[in-house]
């Protein structure tokens, strides 16, 4: 008995530790995102005051920083914070229902999926905005539909899944190819930015789609992400433990590639944030089922940290995604050594 009653205050002190872990990491994720936010509608061209930037948010007429700041600057933070916390969240998603590291948006072709809609409707179609969103998601979850048929054998396999993703990326990727080698010269330039990843020409009234669906998705997946943690164990182990394996897993999947498709949507592909975010967060926070809310914190704050290296670290600018990639690249190196190591590839 007093064996038992030491074992249960050892795991209750292991949890408090870990809570009070996950609420100052998060906090300070937080602090650090809303500082970067901040960064973004100060700098430029033009450094404004503090005061200054608060008066124009405030819709005081301000010669030349209205236009700076609340055109310019405040769509594109706006963008990259609600851009990153996506690809976080849904990067995270990925990797921990199929328990993999490579198993993410990028590498498995959904965001590629969603790319070649948008792209097909932005070069041929010249749609509006609200018609590119609502491509890339169907684009998105045509992507994860077309993979789950083709990786189903006698049982489901997480390792054909990932290598049928990899195919379908390339696949995706010559489309996309195929299409901009077909249209017009003009809207070349257009489409490469876009496919860079970028925060470039962002503006307030594409913003929507994209604040409504972090808004919306972001509280269901915080609900059930409490059942991660139960679905790492197992299908076996899941379902023996109460939880219904199929509907939370096809909600979390289905939220997820909502969040991407229109965050792809929106800035484009922005390279590595899905991939990097979610290592990132249980590596700051330690394993737990509640690092959703970790995980799009260091997404966002990597969007935006990047963005701003990339407008003002260099002599010329570069767009976010070019960044992003350039810090996820070495990463994914590493990460497959490590797992040839270890057999897993």
């Amino acid at each position: 008995m007093r064996n038992q009653t030491i074992e249960s205050n050892f795991i209750m002190k292991g949890m408090r530790q870990r809570r009070k872990r996950w609420i100052i990491v998060t906090s300070f994720l937080l602090i650090l995102a809303v500082i970067l936010c901040c960064a973004m509608l100060l700098l430029g061209n033009t450094i404004y005051p503090v005061k200054v930037v608060i008066r124009s948010l405030m819709g005081e007429e301000i010669a030349g920083a209205n236009f700076a700041v609340n055109t310019i600057r405040l769509p594109r933070m706006l963008a990259g914070l609600f851009s990153g916390f996506a690809f976080g969240v849904a990067g995270y998603i990925f990797q921990t229902i199929l328990r993999n590291p490579l198993a993410n948006p990028n590498i498995l072709g959904i965001t590629s999926g969603s790319s070649v809609a948008a792209v097909f409707c932005i070069i041929i179609l010249h749609s509006s905005n609200t018609v590119i969103s609502i491509a890339a998601v169907i684009g998105g979850l045509v992507t994860v539909i077309v993979m789950y048929l083709l990786s189903r054998g006698r049982a489901f396999s997480i390792g054909r899944l990932i290598i049928i993703g990899i195919g379908m990326q390339a696949m995706l990727d010559a489309v996309i190819s195929y299409l901009i080698l077909k249209s017009a010269q003009q809207d070349i330039p257009v489409a490469i930015r876009w496919l860079s990843g970028s925060l470039n020409g962002s503006k307030m009234d594409a913003l929507p789609p994209l604040i409504i669906m972090v808004v919306v998705f972001t509280p269901i997946m915080l609900l059930l992400g409490k059942h991660l943690s139960m679905l790492e164990l197992g299908e076996q182990m899941a379902t023996s433990l109460g939880v219904a394996t199929d509907k939370i897993r096809i909600t979390l999947i289905v939220s997820s590639v909502f969040l991407i498709a229109i965050a792809t949507s929106t800035t484009g592909p922005i390279a590595f944030v899905s991939f990097l975010a979610g290592p990132i967060a249980n590596r700051l926070v330690g394993v737990s089922a509640s690092n959703i809310l970790p995980a799009g914190l260091v997404g966002a704050t990597l969007v935006l940290f990047a963005d701003l290296i990339g407008q003002f670290a260099f002599e010329y600018r570069f767009p976010v995604g070019v960044i992003t990639g350039l810090l996820g690249a070495p990463y994914l190196i590493y990460l497959l050594i490590r797992m040839n190591r270890k057999g897993e590839l």
